[in-house]
């Protein structure tokens, strides 16, 4: 029962990230990031209340969730990773979430594979803050108009935006990273429906409780959780 212990004591620096904060534990999103991570610990964070997964690469994901998705009756698995344009198709038929939509040919690309989908797939823009070697959309007139277009595909709902921070001990770096992401959905929700940008999927592992201070709705966490 290692990994609930883990999600024990995450739940505890989350609590108390929200009190420094002024927020609420109910505002935000514990996900486990499951890459390179058996199926037997994934089975161990669900009966431990996590119902949120990521995944980073498309066929390590099918491997390991479709023999054993009936037993995570309540999981959503978001896909977090950079996507290539050949596997857009496999990636449509088996996330519910696409969070690394980074670029338009992506996003023309899903939107094009969604159409057989019987509920929308929805997609978070991935916004370049900080992270040198991650992509993302570069800044807000490239945001606006990937916004534009994703609400233009019928199939595709907007739900958010993702970023990663630097990865660095420098905690005004984190803060400046995640700053951008929070003014870039301000900006949004002024132009656009505010309902399609509620989420803010940023804080891993050695940066949550900075990410939550920050305003972050959904945390994704991997070795935190997972470790031995």
């Amino acid at each position: 029962m290692l990994v609930a212990q883990n999600i024990a004591e995450i739940e505890e620096r989350i609590q108390n990230a929200c009190s420094r904060a002024g927020r609420k534990r109910s505002e935000l999103i514990l996900m486990g990031v499951t890459k390179f991570v058996t199926a037997d610990k994934i089975k161990e964070a669900y009966n431990a209340g996590v119902r949120y997964f990521g995944e980073s690469r498309v066929k390590e994901a099918a491997q390991k969730f479709e023999t054993c998705r009936d037993d995570f009756p309540e999981a959503r698995l978001h896909l977090i990773g950079s996507l290539q344009r050949n596997k857009a198709k496999q990636a449509v038929n088996f996330f519910d979430c696409i969070q690394s939509a980074d670029r338009d040919e992506l996003v023309t690309e899903l939107a094009k594979h969604s159409l057989e989908r019987s509920e929308p797939l929805e997609v978070l823009l991935e916004l370049h803050t900080g992270e040198e070697s991650k992509s993302g959309y570069s800044g807000l007139d490239a945001l606006f108009k990937a916004a534009e277009l994703v609400l233009s595909c019928g199939k595709l709902k907007p739900a958010g935006l993702m970023t990663m921070a630097p990865f660095t001990k420098d905690s005004k770096l984190i803060r400046s990273s995640f700053r951008q992401l929070l003014n870039a959905q301000k900006e949004l929700k002024k132009r656009f429906p505010p309902e399609n940008w509620a989420c803010l999927s940023m804080g891993m592992s050695n940066d949550f409780e900075i990410a939550i201070e920050e305003g972050s709705t959904l945390l994704r966490i991997g070795s935190a959780v997972f470790k031995d």
